[in-house]
């Protein structure tokens, strides 16, 4: 299924994709207010929604309606860096030391914005781009091993990891640089878990003004994501709704010679194999 949350006429409302349109989960609203009560309840809810979709209630044109961040807001959004080897080696080249470990960051989650946003600069004179493969918890996991992972998983998002190079360095954690409001778009919706047979065989692409600029796979993942979620979960608990940024191909920007940074106007459109696009465009910064 692909589960939204999209504003109307009648406001924000949480919905299911059925074709091209959008089955809303209105009747269901008093049990499930939020995506993070459908992620928590889990299969049951699941069922519930499937039911709905399949009874012939009546769905909204794509058009009529402005998708959101499939996520209200979760509790925690990790990502990690140079998690691909050729976006290891540029990284070489710019003087960054290849991890020992998987390199984990926090992206602060008031970051996050729906599918089509615009992207404020903010104060950043060097804003990059990075398309990756979200991943959403779905039931609590603390010392799951790589084998259990997947069971844990409630679906997958296209995320873009706007990146405000100029900042990251401000901190060790990279965290300045990777949470300007509006740097965290997601979506278009969650594609559950049933839907993907395998989350390493999946093609990543990333855009910018119709030029290709990243072309990659999962399959190139240093860590997979079972081993991700293992080893996050060996220090802390991930609770559901979590959401994981599972790395970036290579081709961003700073990385280019000369440097190639976004500039307001450009459109940037990140693409993930079987579960989506979302494409963003760069503003100028707010007075």
């Amino acid at each position: 299924m692909r589960l939204v949350r999209f504003d109307s006429a009648q406001g924000v409302r949480l919905g299911v994709m059925r074709g091209d349109e959008v089955v809303p989960l209105d009747s269901l609203a008093d049990r499930y207010p939020t995506m993070l009560a459908v992620i928590a309840d889990g299969a049951e809810a699941l069922e519930a929604i499937a039911t709905l979709r399949d009874s012939g209630a009546a769905g909204l044109s794509l058009g009529d309606v402005s998708l959101l961040a499939p996520i209200e807001r979760p509790g925690k959004y990790l990502a990690i860096g140079m998690n691909y080897r050729k976006h290891i080696e540029e990284a070489k080249r710019l003087g960054v030391a290849t991890p020992t470990n998987q390199f984990w960051f926090n992206k602060q989650t008031s970051c996050i914005v729906g599918p089509y946003a615009d992207t404020d600069p903010g104060v950043s004179k060097a804003l990059d781009y990075e398309v990756e493969l979200g991943v959403v918890i779905g039931k609590p996991a603390k010392h799951v091993t790589a084998d259990q992972s997947r069971d844990h998983i409630f679906g997958y998002v296209v995320c873009n990891d706007v990146s405000a190079r100029d900042w990251q360095q401000h901190s060790p954690t990279f965290t300045m640089g990777k949470s300007f409001d509006t740097h965290g778009p997601i979506g278009p919706w969650i594609v559950t878990a049933d839907e993907v047979a395998d989350p390493h065989t999946l093609g990543l692409r990333s855009y910018v003004n119709g030029e290709l600029r990243q072309d990659g796979n999962t399959e190139q993942l240093v860590y997979n994501i079972w081993d991700q979620i293992a080893y996050l979960s060996t220090a802390f608990t991930l609770d559901p709704g979590d959401l994981i940024a599972t790395g970036t191909p290579d081709g961003v920007g700073v990385a280019r010679q000369p440097p190639l940074f976004l500039q307001p106007g450009d459109v940037v459109r990140c693409e993930v194999e079987q579960i989506g696009a979302i494409e963003n465009r760069v503003i100028a910064p707010a007075a």
